[in-house]
């Protein structure tokens, strides 16, 4: 009894400080000693091999990903300073007008985020853009970090195929998939993803319409609008764009080579492509890498600063990696516990279908961290190959997973909630209630639905096994 309560009172203790601003290696440490204290583990242990080190240890998951979050965030530092990111943002903005404000913002985010800008890159690229509009369609800043959500937080994240984010990589890295399993439910479910969202935020408007409520500007709305500069100064936008077609494109190179020809074993080609497949952290680092070279062979500002924008995204890499560690580490010392035995017993137990099943134990996990990518890798390691002895398929698996790691994980302690709030100037009181909205229910509805068409069409689970 004593090691639950200690495990709710960790938890609940991650939640307040990080609401609170404390730093998140701080409160890591901190609740992971109290989970220890109350469960009965070692502190030596816990300190020096649970939390740092073990099989889903801070530094292990680090040293596991540092190559894809140091190669995500020089790619993301290079099109923010070369501006091709707001290249693409405001020629978007061109095509749709002010009057779809909300689908500009949502369309441009998941366009970058998709093509590997890091989300928290997007973000802080989007908001000084997004000052402009919101003034001129008199738009509720709630709303528009609801919209950008959608776009960077949601399907591209978790859903979409090929995409190389850490919790498609994850995936992939855990099961021997690769960036594109399970991509039509994938589909599916980024369709459901994208369309509920939107309507939620754009009804949401009209009520906001009707009440009278609109943009109210800061202090920080001027400071951030600064930021902008000269539009002159962006690169076109059919350049801007290449970039970032360069990286889906070396990713997706290899599966379209596998399709059409056959290469024979043993020819050069042939061990290529086996690499691409089997390198599933080595491969998208690499096209993130030849992205960040064409915007360096594309733009003049960049050949002239490569060496400092290079250094200045590895650094930007450093703080985005250690935050998902911690929360990995706190999760690492919840996973030694009796009671999480018992949690994850009694969901593999539980007279569940085995889809089901793995909904409700990523989400719960990736709940317990305020993680997606740090909910998803504790399931990799802990639950996953016991849904592989049930029968999931590999690539089922892989999707459903990561769709579902990115619902619960948006909870108030969530850092990259968190974040856009402090980029925005908005509390949690002004605008959670949206941001729950549009990264938390949607995501799950799409998930359920998603399980529902697989159960309803047979497939994903072969119980022979």
């Amino acid at each position: 009894m004593l090691g639950n309560l200690g495990l709710l009172a960790g938890l609940a203790l991650l939640i307040f400080l990080a609401l609170r601003g404390v730093n998140i290696f701080i409160a890591s440490l901190v609740c992971s000693l109290v989970v220890a204290v109350t469960n009965g583990l070692l502190i030596p242990r816990t300190l020096l091999e649970h939390y740092p080190f073990g099989s889903l240890g801070a530094f292990s998951f680090a040293g596991r990903f540092f190559l894809l979050f140091l190669c995500g965030a020089i790619f993301g530092k290079a099109m923010a300073t070369s501006q091709a990111a707001k290249s693409i943002a405001l020629a978007i903005t061109r095509s749709l007008g002010v009057r779809h404000t909300l689908l500009v913002g949502m369309v441009v985010c998941a366009l970058l985020t998709y093509g590997g800008v890091v989300v928290f890159v997007v973000v802080f690229t989007m908001y000084p853009l997004g000052i402009t509009l919101m003034r001129e369609a008199n738009l509720p800043k709630r709303l528009w970090a609801a919209a950008t959500s959608v776009g960077a937080g949601t399907f591209t994240m978790t859903a979409l195929p090929g995409t190389p984010s850490i919790h498609n990589v994850i995936s992939a890295s855990a099961l021997g998939t690769d960036l594109f399993a399970g991509g039509w439910i994938g589909i599916f479910a980024a369709l459901i993803m994208a369309g509920l969202g939107m309507w939620y935020v754009e009804h949401s408007w009209k009520v906001a319409r009707a009440n009278g409520e609109g943009f109210v500007e800061n202090a920080q709305d001027r400071r951030m609008e600064q930021l902008i500069g000269d539009p002159s100064d962006a690169p076109p936008w059919y350049l801007a764009i290449i970039p970032l077609v360069t990286v889906l494109g070396v990713i997706m190179v290899p599966r379209l080579l596998i399709a059409v020809g056959d290469w024979g074993a043993e020819s050069l080609m042939a061990r290529a492509l086996a690499f691409s497949q089997a390198q599933s952290i080595i491969w998208p680092s690499m096209a993130l890498i030849i992205g960040s070279l064409a915007c360096v062979v594309l733009f003049p500002s960049m050949r002239r600063k490569i060496s400092q924008v290079f250094g200045q995204g590895a650094e930007d890499s450093i703080m985005p990696l250690f935050n998902t560690a911690a929360v990995i580490g706190f999760g690492g010392v919840v996973t030694q516990t009796l009671g999480f035995s018992q949690f994850a017993q009694w969901m593999l137990n539980a007279d569940l279908p085995p889809l089901l099943s793995i909904f409700a134990s990523a989400s719960v996990v990736s709940a317990i961290v305020g993680s997606a990518s740090g909910g998803l890798q504790i399931f990799m390691q802990t639950l996953a190959p016991q849904y592989l002895e049930m029968g999931v398929e590999p690539e089922i698996l892989h999707r459903i997973a990561a769709i579902a790691s990115g619902g619960l994980d948006s909870l108030p302690h969530c850092g990259a909630v968190i974040a856009t709030f402090m980029i925005m100037g908005l509390t949690h009181r002004e605008a959670y209630k949206d941001m729950f909205a549009v990264t938390v229910a949607v995501p799950v509805i799409a998930c359920l639905a998603s399980i529902a068409l697989l159960m309803l069409m047979g497939v994903g689970v072969n119980p022979s096994v």
